[in-house]
């Protein structure tokens, strides 16, 4: 397709066309009333002024007769500008005016006619005899006592101008306007086909695998502007979600190599090595270990990808502060196994609209982590020393129009460079390479915040530090 076909068919040229006919219908319109107006102001104004002038001569013929009418009309004839007079007797003879030539059978009817006519003081030419002068009058005959006849009109030349002034005005308006619409129609149409072909070619180029690329955006803040704006937005989010899930794929392969050799060496190991029932049975239960930690994590993964997708399940309202207590409830005996105080503080109800699971999991994760990386050698597991014990705080805080799940530690914590990382899948820091897990629980917390509309912010506990889950405040929880 040639460039200037692909002009006339985009949509900005074809509105510009139905916007410039319409315009130029209605331009029309309005200059057709406008000169049929004038022409019939003009047409009232002179009627008006022949009915007031015979009027007069009638009564100027009432009161002197034929031989004063004759006199009037007369005087009132040699003035400059004058109106069209003429009386006739009733078979037609002149007796007074300043018309020497009508239309035939202008006299004939009495009333209003548009004729030709002759004014007395113009000649013929020998070019152009009898023609001339000619020119068009709207008169009006009044018929006399006594058989005679009284014309009186105005010459139609000053409204027959003014029409056809105002008739060619429109239309070399309407044609400029036609000319003008058109070519501005050609200027935004070729704007606008430029930025439509840049976003093309930026299409084309993703396409073909290049995530990074962008819209253009003009910076005038229209609908193209703003359609570019969230395209990017979208494609920001989709490399994103790319770059997760190579990723994720580089982090299967690393982290899950490790485990899946180990659980093939044990296993060979246990053929060739076992001897009786008790090693073999050893064997199968560190495989069966193994194999536990395998589906946790893939179990992870699968509730990451959900939650990140926006699936969350089985909404509905319930109260956080009953998911605090669970939760402190559940991890308190290993704490205390670890030589750890676990607390919970959960003074009011804390309403949630979303997945009671889901947000279950995210705080459940929070204090394993927390349980895990305060156990220090100072702190033995059998708590022998209670005063020195480590401490864990679980609270479920109303925040204005936010739910606040927090998670606060004495731990080393994390260094304030690295917290943009352990959100991440698969990501471990070197402090924790010899801690078991994952490096799935904050990525897992943090995309169920997402999810929920809400976020995962780490934070320095002084000292420790604080996991802080802050969710959309729901509707009051009813009670049981």
């Amino acid at each position: 397709m040639t460039a200037l076909g692909k002009l006339f068919r985009t949509t900005t040229f074809k509105l510009t066309q139905v916007y410039l006919t319409v315009f130029a219908l209605f331009a029309a319109f309005l200059l057709g009333y406008f000169s049929l107006n004038t022409r019939r102001l003009i047409t009232e104004q002179i009627t008006e002024t022949v009915d007031a002038e015979i009027a007069g001569l009638s009564e100027q013929y009432r009161q002197g007769g034929i031989r004063r009418l004759v006199i009037v009309v007369d005087a009132r004839a040699r003035r400059p500008g004058s109106s069209l007079y003429l009386v006739t007797t009733f078979n037609g003879e002149a007796l007074a005016g300043n018309v020497t030539a009508l239309q035939p059978g202008a006299l004939d009817n009495p009333g209003w006619t548009e004729t030709t006519y002759r004014r007395l003081d113009e000649t013929e030419t020998p070019e152009h005899p009898e023609r001339e002068h000619e020119h068009l009058a709207l008169a009006r005959v009044f018929q006399l006592p006594g058989g005679f006849r009284l014309l009186v009109g105005r010459d139609l030349e000053e409204r027959e101008r003014l029409y056809h002034i105002v008739v060619s005005a429109g239309r070399w308006s309407i044609a400029i306007v036609l000319v003008l619409g058109l070519a501005g129609g050609l200027f935004v149409t070729r704007r606008v086909l430029r930025r439509v072909d840049a976003m093309t070619e930026t299409t084309r180029s993703i396409m073909a695998g290049d995530l990074g690329e962008r819209l253009p955006v003009a910076g005038t803040g229209d609908e193209i502007d703003r359609l570019a704006e969230n395209l990017n937005a979208m494609l920001e989010r989709i490399e994103a979600l790319m770059h997760g899930l190579k990723e994720v794929s580089d982090n299967i392969a690393h982290d899950l190599k490790t485990p899946l050799t180990r659980l093939r060496n044990r296993t060979e190991q246990a053929l060739r090595t076992a001897k009786d029932e008790p090693e073999y049975r050893a064997a199968l239960e560190a495989t069966i270990e193994e194999s536990d930690g395998l589906i946790a994590t893939f179990n992870a993964l699968l509730m990451i990808a959900r939650a990140e997708s926006g699936q969350a399940g089985d909404v509905r309202e319930f109260d956080a502060a009953e998911i605090a207590n669970d939760i402190g409830e559940l991890y308190e005996p290993l704490a205390e196994e670890k030589g750890i105080t676990l607390k919970v503080e959960a003074p009011q109800a804390a309403p949630v609209n979303g997945n009671r699971e889901l947000v279950s999991q995210a705080l459940a994760n929070l204090v394993d982590n927390a349980i895990k990386y305060s156990e220090t050698p100072e702190h033995p597991m059998n708590g022998a020393v209670a005063a020195a014990m480590p401490e864990i705080v679980v609270r479920a805080i109303n925040d204005g129009d936010r739910i606040l799940l927090t998670v606060s530690d004495g731990g080393p914590g994390i260094p304030e460079g690295d917290r943009s990382r352990v959100v991440e899948r698969f990501v471990r820091l070197e402090q924790s390479r010899s801690k078991p897990g994952s490096g799935l629980g904050l990525s897992l917390a943090s995309a169920v915040a997402r999810l929920h509309g809400g976020e995962l912010t780490l934070e320095d506990n002084h000292p420790g530090f604080k996991s802080v889950i802050a969710l959309p405040r729901g509707g009051p929880v009813q009670s049981a």
